[in-house]
């Protein structure tokens, strides 16, 4: 059986049935809510990337930096026939392959580990370099960062020299539910696009925007999607 073969293929409107079936992490329900419709998007319409092609150095790849709460991501693995779809209902279990941060080892489609903040979009830079010196100019990485992650000082780093070097096989999509401390002067995407990104703000719920966003060219730099997300808990 074929990782495609696992599952039938669902539609966005089960995904949430399907984040119901992984109880016990509640504190982070609201956190995996805010990052569905901009994964779902990713997954079924933008990202080159599928079930039977995970070892494909020419595939798109995802990190999910934002790692706390993946019960989105994994609905949408899920959902995608990258997992068998009853995985998830012994998610966090000893012997289960979900865990409550996604383990690369173990989760078929997750390119990183990831949990600790701050990691995603500097490992995405240096992908997008190893990527440029093999000449596989074509694969796109797609980090998905939340806006209280930005806090974090190595974040900084990558986004001066992923402007500085013009990657723009690299995308950013930063959930913003205004969960940060501090927030964000003037928005999110202004902290980017100072440093040389292209950027874009768009409602985080409306499917049709994102997709504008991904796909617009923006040849010569890399790209920052601020999806904007009603306050942490109140969707």
């Amino acid at each position: 059986m074929t990782a495609k073969e696992m599952t039938t293929p669902r539609a966005f409107a089960e995904l949430p049935a399907l984040i119901a079936r992984m109880t016990g992490d509640e504190k982070h329900s609201a956190a995996a809510n805010s990052t569905m419709d901009v994964l779902w998007v990713l997954y079924d319409r933008v990202l080159d990337v599928s079930p039977d092609r995970l070892d494909d150095p020419d595939r798109d790849r995802f990190y999910l930096s934002k790692g706390h709460g993946p019960m989105a991501f994994y609905a949408v693995l899920a959902a995608k026939g990258f997992l068998d779809e009853s995985v998830v209902d012994d998610w966090t279990a000893f012997d289960s392959p979900l865990g409550q941060h996604p383990d690369r080892v173990l989760v078929p489609g997750a390119e990183i580990s990831s949990g600790s903040l701050g990691h995603g979009l500097p490992l995405a830079v240096g992908t997008v370099l190893g990527l440029r010196a093999q000449g596989r100019t074509g694969v796109r990485v797609v980090v998905l960062v939340g806006d209280a992650e930005l806090d974090e000082g190595s974040n900084h780093e990558a986004v001066a020299l992923a402007g500085r070097l013009g990657l723009d096989q690299l995308t950013v999509v930063a959930v913003n539910n205004f969960s940060g401390t501090h927030g964000w002067p003037g928005g999110i995407a202004d902290r980017f696009t100072v440093e040389g990104w292209a950027g874009r703000t768009v409602d985080g719920r409306d499917h049709e925007d994102l997709y504008a966003a991904f796909t617009t060219p923006h040849p010569g730099r890399p790209l920052v999607v601020e999806a904007l997300i009603g306050l942490e808990g109140s969707e």
